[in-house]
């Protein structure tokens, strides 16, 4: 028997590795909302809302390193661009979020948001309409990404940029979309994007049962993703994808169409990303272009070497360790932070190549 995941008859067969993990999913959506809305206030063991908040937040960001893995650790292209797609996600959702405070804003326009009403728009711009709609929202959490992905990626993958030519391209795509999106007159909120949120599908965005439905979507959504990828991975795309990684030219020669594999997989990468971005914003409760910002992104790739390229499961558990660290140190020693995230990629660059997975045995971190 192999502890490797594999696909039999087009189904997702979890190893061991997997089934712990959905599992320790499966025991915080049990227990967050046990110890947030039953455990009393006094009690020790109370699951406080900003710790329910700041799982979520962790999260999202586990989907995100999630995505920048499938397309890094088992295609081989390093993109230091992939918060700009889950910055997308986040605006389609924020759009969404900004229609359905109508007149309850500061301006009480029930079309305009009170950005526009500032900037003296006179009605709404067309790319607006619609996301008075949840579901037509949904759709652009996905679509706007994955359209994004699908331009970039067919234009550069046909024209055969590869390795750091391909993440310098990246890297400019994100920071140009951040300059773009701090312009007014985009119809983005400017510098200060989309906050203030009432509710969503009219509830309460500010009470605790909310939050925690909020978190149940989100450790859903994070299960959904890595099964996903890892049936993708497991799959005989898969392999074409793995050795697309590991000898581009000879793939080639073998008479697969590279370019479509790689654009393929780097399109459902954005998508989970954007999904990560559009639950990101309801649970943080902002949206600004600083989330385009090129820095972003590259933290997303230290997260996913510190947890182990290539595993998913350790690019999950990189995200969420490393944010946490981001957590305390920029509360306790919020000077030393960067220098901690430095000293701290330096080191597993050295010690730990495969990071914290490469301390499991062959057989559970081997893919």
């Amino acid at each position: 028997m192999t502890a490797h995941a594999s696909t039999r008859r087009g189904v997702f067969v979890p190893d061991r590795s997997s089934t712990l993990f959905l599992m320790l999913l499966t025991l915080l959506a049990i227990a967050a909302p046990i110890l947030n809305l039953v455990v009393p206030v006094s009690s020790p063991l109370h699951l406080s809302t900003y710790v329910v908040t700041l799982i979520g937040k962790y999260l999202c960001y586990a989907m995100l390193a999630l995505a920048v893995d499938l397309v890094w650790g088992f295609c081989g292209i390093l993109s230091l661009g992939h918060a700009a797609f889950f910055a997308l996600g986040g605006y389609a959702m924020g759009m969404y979020l900004m229609r359905q405070i109508g007149a309850r804003g500061v301006y009480g326009n029930p079309i305009l948001p009170d950005f526009m009403v500032f900037l003296n728009w006179k009605e709404l711009p067309w790319f607006w309409l619609g996301f008075n709609h949840f579901g037509f929202a949904v759709v652009m959490m996905a679509l706007a990404p994955a359209a994004l992905a699908f331009v970039f990626g067919w234009l550069a993958f046909r024209s055969r940029v590869t390795g750091v030519y391909l993440s310098i391209m990246t890297q400019a795509l994100s920071y140009a979309l951040m300059l773009a999106f701090f312009r007014n007159d985009m119809g983005f909120g400017g510098n200060n994007g989309f906050t203030d949120f009432k509710e969503i599908l009219g509830i309460d965005l500010q009470r605790d049962s909310t939050r925690i439905a909020l978190l149940l979507i989100t450790i859903a959504a994070v299960a959904a993703s890595y099964c996903a990828s890892r049936f993708i991975v497991a799959s005989r795309a898969g392999r074409v994808i793995r050795a697309i990684r590991d000898a581009e030219s000879r793939t080639r020669f073998l008479g697969y169409r590279v370019e479509s594999f790689k654009l393929w997989v780097f399109v459902v990468s954005a998508i989970i990303a954007g999904i990560g971005g559009a639950l990101y914003v309801p649970q943080v409760g902002i949206i600004n272009p600083s989330e385009f910002a090129p820095i972003n992104s590259i933290e997303v790739v230290i997260w996913v070497a510190v947890g182990g390229r290539g595993t998913l499961i350790g690019a999950a558990l990189g995200a969420v360790l490393v944010n946490y660290a981001k957590t305390f140190f920029t509360a306790a020693l919020p000077e030393v932070w960067l220098y901690a995230l430095g000293t701290l990629f330096v080191l597993v660059t050295l010690f730990l190549p495969r990071g914290i997975m490469g301390l499991m045995p062959p057989r559970q971190a081997a893919q």
